[in-house]
């Protein structure tokens, strides 16, 4: 599944970042991710004190919005 730079996701588990689990964010990658995120999408916009979570394909849920 590939996602779009501000798609709106739902993280369901994240190995970089545990406290993201169960908020939403939004994809930064303009492109798929590659070896520099080892595969991972960025996502940001999750909670106030939480910054940039690097998330694999099957840690997101698109959230339709």
């Amino acid at each position: 599944m590939a996602f779009a730079a501000g798609e709106e996701v739902l993280i369901v588990s994240c190995e970089d970042d545990p406290r993201a689990v169960g908020r939403t964010g939004r994809i930064v990658d303009e492109v798929p991710p590659g070896p520099l995120t080892g595969g991972r999408w960025t996502v940001h916009r999750i909670g106030l004190l939480i910054g940039p979570a690097l998330c694999h394909t099957h840690e997101l849920r698109p959230t339709g919005r």
